[in-house]
């Protein structure tokens, strides 16, 4: 081959913009919004969660950042992680932004931002804060370690919770 840096220079250039528009649509993505009453978002999913014998599994965070992003994708996509997410937790994404910092929610989700983001809250039936779970935690290289996930999840389910009882 006569020019073989070209090619290669041509193949790094098209791998960079097909990982340019991975990024791109996972930051396009909305899982938060700005605009929900967080307050009710919560109430529906205890009720919910109440009704059909589940935790609550809150994920605090906003659009803006790319580890919540990360997380809501792992959830989506690792097997083990979503089987458990369906059976066993009502999920939902509680917003935390600059526009708007959902104060009476993050107050009855146990003022989790002071883990960082996202932040995990797990909630009983009732409502109440059974776990708080920084995420750094559970994260491997740039992304979460699917083991860490499935273990920090196990441990508060409701089977779990009412076992310990």
């Amino acid at each position: 081959m006569k020019y073989p840096h070209i090619v290669t220079l041509a193949a790094l250039l098209c791998m960079a913009a097909v990982a340019a528009g991975q990024q791109e649509s996972t930051a396009q993505k909305k899982l938060y919004s700005d605009t929900a009453n967080a307050m009710r978002q919560i109430d529906r999913a205890v009720a919910t969660a109440s009704q059909t014998g589940k935790m609550v599994l809150c994920q605090v965070g906003g659009n803006w950042c790319p580890w919540c992003l990360r997380f809501a994708d792992f959830v989506a996509t690792d097997t083990a992680v979503h089987n458990l997410v369906e059976r066993e937790f009502v999920y939902i994404h509680v917003n935390y932004s600059r526009e708007n910092k959902n104060p009476e929610a993050m107050q009855r989700l146990g003022n989790p931002a002071r883990f960082g983001f996202p932040v995990l809250v797990i909630l009983d039936g009732n409502g109440n804060v059974a776990h708080i779970q920084n995420s750094a935690y559970l994260e491997e290289g740039k992304g979460y370690n699917e083991k860490k996930v499935v273990d920090c999840l196990s441990h508060w389910t409701r089977k779990a919770i009412t076992t310990l009882k």
